[in-house]
């Protein structure tokens, strides 16, 4: 049994059949895929959080584990190997591109002085990647988790790594696809997903819904059974022994297994009335921070309007301070286009705070001064924006938004998290979770456990899998010793 049906949750559900057991994926929602889900809005088919993965050539971080998923062959497109992110500090522009070398090369055109830093900082960024399967070997997790990269800070490494601020600050510049936070952020966090776009980047023609439908088809494929509408409101359990769900408050269903593709705090709640979980663990996962939400704008153009780019936008204000970004002012815009159809999003960092007087009101009620918030930040995206596309606010023939509130409704992230629990390399041990719960028979999986976006989170379907089938087996199966 599976409590959500997003990339964690599916991926799941693919290992557990694969492997034949019979798996049943529950879903809320009218629609499967969580961040993955695309929307239609007139004739424009718009992604809700998927924009682009790093990775996915023969030999990188990504490859293998798509390939045992079954997702290679979906219209994947590479971004510019030249310049794959584009990062812009006020009137100034430099490009990232593809390849560790070319990368270096790249940034030492416009700094020099800074070619053995950046070596040294790309060799450390590749040899991160290249033990990316060390995660799948056995080792107590005490171990790993207090000595590893996840207790060292990501901040302190780049400080210590390059000496100019203003590359220090490109370096971060693409990075809106984490929380920079400088007192927070693990190295590892930041150095594997980094490395990962450095390799290769991709889009993909046509929305990110299309992994998850494929991931669903391949599970019913297979066996299994994916069901929507099917809100989960109890775990019923016996002795620290979970016997079933209860589904919209009145099915029950038994499972011999429960993976939470949610929330830790939410699966908790779904166990509010066992006495076999502790109030010592209750008050440890409920204490556990959010990362910040994002504010998107998605803008459907007049047709030939603007010229699409097949690279990603980072546009900064001259005084973003992208490690600790204000509470409230809009100082970075990620610009993210659709490569087969008018249309483009603008995505930018927004804290719970900002929305939460709206957050006890229903979804389409919520106020006119609502609505005024979200146009301004509409408006405040644009004006930075535009400093690098004069052209866009011209182009522009509608636009919808969303803000925390909608991922928190649609998606149930908790305060609309873009990136899950906050990992602390101060204190890995309780920031970094285990798939394990104190029901043995209940486990965690998705963005909030380990690493999140796509990457970390098709990892951490493998550690919750593991845990029900063996991690040799899921090793000798995806044939781990040959992705390199």
């Amino acid at each position: 049994m599976i409590i959500g049906a997003g990339l964690g949750g599916l991926e799941c559900g693919y290992i557990l059949a694969k492997n034949g057991m019979e798996v049943v994926v529950l879903e809320h929602d009218v629609h499967i895929g969580g961040c993955l889900q695309s929307f239609k809005r007139g004739n424009i088919l718009f992604d809700t959080g998927f924009h682009y993965i790093g990775g996915l050539r023969q030999g990188e971080s990504l490859h293998g584990l798509f390939k045992y998923f079954n997702l290679l062959d979906l219209p994947w497109k590479a971004l510019d190997e030249d310049c794959f992110d584009e990062v812009v500090i006020g009137d100034r522009s430099f490009p990232l591109a593809v390849g560790h070398d070319r990368f270096v090369d790249t940034l030492a055109h416009y700094f020099p002085r800074e070619k053995d830093n950046l070596t040294k900082y790309v060799g450390f960024l590749k040899s991160v990647g290249e033990h990316i399967t060390d995660a799948f070997l056995p080792r107590e997790a005490s171990d790993f988790y207090s000595t590893s990269l996840f207790a060292r800070s990501a901040y302190q490494f780049l400080v210590d790594t390059i000496g100019d601020p203003l590359l220090r600050k490109i370096l971060s510049g693409n990075s809106l696809k984490m929380e920079l936070r400088q007192d927070t952020l693990p190295l590892y966090v930041f150095a594997q997903i980094n490395n990962s776009f450095i390799q290769s980047a991709w889009r993909i023609t046509g929305g990110g819904q299309q992994i998850a439908n494929h991931l669903a088809d391949d599970i019913c494929r297979m066996g299994g059974t994916v069901r929507t509408n099917a809100m989960v409101t109890a775990i019923k359990d016996e002795n620290a022994v979970a016997k079933g769900v209860v589904i919209n408050g009145e099915e029950f269903m038994e499972a011999d297994y429960i993976v939470c593709d949610i929330h830790p705090q939410e699966a908790l709640q779904l166990l509010a009335q066992s006495t076999s979980v502790r109030n010592i663990y209750r008050r440890r996962i409920g204490a556990l921070e959010n990362t910040y939400g994002m504010f998107t704008a998605y803008l459907a153009l007049k047709p030939e309007s603007l010229p699409y780019l097949n690279r990603n936008l980072f546009v900064h204000d001259p005084q973003a301070q992208m490690w600790n970004a204000g509470d409230i002012a809009t100082e970075s815009v990620m610009v993210s286009f659709y490569d087969n159809q008018p249309a483009l999003d603008l995505l930018s960092p927004m804290k719970w705070k900002e929305v939460e007087q709206w957050a006890d009101k229903p979804k389409g009620r919520r106020g006119e001064d609502y609505v005024e918030f979200k146009m301004q930040k509409v408006e405040d995206c644009l004006r930075l924006v535009e400093r690098r596309l004069p052209q866009l606010r011209d182009a522009i023939d509608r636009v919808y938004t969303s803000t925390p509130l909608s991922y928190n409704h649609y998606v149930l992230t908790s305060r609309g998290s873009a990136f899950g629990i906050r990992k602390d390399w101060h204190s890995p041990m309780t920031t970094v979770l285990t798939p394990r719960t104190p029901i043995s028979n209940v486990l965690l999986t998705g963005q909030n456990l380990n690493l999140h976006g796509v990457l970390g989170v098709s990892m951490t379907s493998v550690f919750t899998s593991a845990e029900i089938l063996g991690m040799q087996t899921l090793v000798d199966q995806m044939d781990v010793r040959h992705w390199k």
